[in-house]
């Protein structure tokens, strides 16, 4: 009978540890264990993505409730994806209106989206949020993976200064709170997330550091291990193992393209080392990297910052040349709200290649997407306007089951976006009664 791996396998090397994803050798077979294991059950795996500025509502939320309704134009990217995921409007971020502060809604935007909490407004060191929905999660089963939790981004921010009416930057710059007083620096360098996610110990860096200049794969350097493993796989898992290390090393050679495509530049164009200079690139590299951080358990709690709040980035790959967020300012301009209707719309279409290559996954009897919850909103629902209700939000995947989808659920107006939290908290296996704002639980994404 063969021996079945442990699900916490790894492949080692030189200052190097590769894991795997699930694998049929991990899984009890039928027959030999009890029906009751759940050794090979799945984990589910949670991200929270953020994008700045609202969107243009009338583009974005179905016009009907339920499981018939039409894709609006801005959501056209997921229709193949309909039955994986959940569109919610209605749901609010009551702590991220003024509340007597005045201005610094894209500010509280952004600090309040996974906190449900006011922050305090201030522009020096005496910042004060809450503890994020993930960082509530990954202290409470964060021990469970290598890594706690992930948190990507695009756009590098700064946690000092001013950067919204009165509000410091570090309220802009990140969703993810440790503390109510320390937010969680995003990674933003594809190379460095990767390595986050595979890279050895630091008494071995340097001498990785040469071996990675020489060009040789994190692949290469866990050749042996993984030789030593294949001998005791099955033909499916073989498979499962090449396509895996293809997408690693796809990984590693579109880093390396992209590096050097940068190093090729005219130096006064002082591009920022190791990031793409296309933004769609920059984009797919970091979802490839997400997905390959919950692809091999390495972490199962993740955070994305599509952009810092109040981004002003252009989109010129979709005809877009003005700024973002001057452009969420359209006072109803019929151009401007055309330009936002194709950004939105572009930003989805980057959310469906992550949904896709996630459904693509095969894991255990189902796929990665149908094991995960993926939090895609915002906290400003019109930009024009910078309100906080009626918000922006997709959740898509099955968590393991337990959720059921395809459908757009219109909730009563003012519930808490903490509501949702709460739930996704449940299924991330953490014992939490109340956060941020909440009122109850969001019943009615059960499955």
């Amino acid at each position: 009978m063969t021996n079945l791996l442990k699900r916490r396998t790894f492949l080692k090397g030189l200052g190097t540890t590769l894991s795997l994803p699930l694998l049929d050798i991990m899984q009890p077979q039928p027959g030999i264990l009890s029906a009751a294991t759940t050794a090979g059950k799945p984990p589910v795996r949670t991200a929270f993505i953020f994008f700045p500025n609202g969107v243009i509502g009338p583009s974005w939320f179905p016009t009907s409730a339920g499981a018939d309704y039409e894709m609006p134009q801005s959501l056209k990217p997921l229709a193949d994806l309909k039955s994986d995921i959940n569109v919610i409007s209605g749901l609010a971020q009551i702590n991220a209106r003024a509340l007597g502060d005045g201005p610094g809604d894209h500010a509280r935007c952004a600090s309040v989206y996974l906190t449900s909490v006011h922050p305090t407004k201030t522009s020096g060191a005496d910042i004060k949020a809450g503890i994020s929905v993930d960082q509530v999660a990954a202290q409470q089963v964060g021990h469970k993976t290598r890594l706690p939790s992930l948190e990507l981004g695009l756009t590098r921010g700064r946690n000092a200064g001013q950067c919204d009416s009165g509000y410091s930057c570090a309220y802009s710059s990140n969703v993810s709170w440790r503390s109510p007083s320390t937010p969680t620096s995003k990674e933003i360098v594809p190379k460095l997330a990767f390595e986050r996610l595979f890279g050895g110990g630091a008494e071995r860096e340097k001498e990785r550091a040469r071996h990675l200049k020489d060009r040789q794969s994190i692949l290469d350097l866990v050749k042996h291990d993984a030789d030593q493993l294949k001998k005791q796989l099955g033909k499916n898992d073989k498979r499962k193992i090449d396509e895996y290390f293809t997408s690693v090393r796809e990984i590693e050679q579109r880093i390396e393209r992209s590096t050097q495509h940068e190093k090729i530049k005219p130096p006064e164009m002082r591009l920022p080392d190791g990031i793409p200079t296309e933004l769609q690139e920059h984009a797919r590299l970091m979802y490839d990297i997400l997905l390959l951080a919950f692809q091999t358990d390495s972490t199962r709690i993740a955070t994305f910052m599509v952009g810092n709040a109040g981004s002003n980035r252009t989109y010129p790959m979709v005809g877009v040349n003005s700024g973002h967020h001057a452009l969420s300012h359209h006072r109803n301009d019929e151009k401007k709200i055309a330009d936002i209707q194709k950004i939105d719309e572009y930003l989805i279409s980057q959310f469906g290649y992550f949904l896709k290559r996630l459904k693509a996954t095969p894991e255990g009897n189902s796929n990665l997407l149908d094991n995960s919850m993926i939090c895609y909103g915002s906290a400003i629902g019109d930009g024009n306007r910078h309100t906080h209700h009626d918000l922006p939000i997709i959740l898509a995947g099955k968590g393991g089951g337990t959720i059921k989808t395809g459908f757009h659920h219109q909730v009563k107006t003012e519930t808490p976006l903490a509501n949702l939290y709460l739930s996704m908290l449940d299924r991330m296996g953490t014992d939490v009664t109340a956060f941020g704002d909440s009122t109850g639980r969001l019943s009615i994404i059960d499955s």
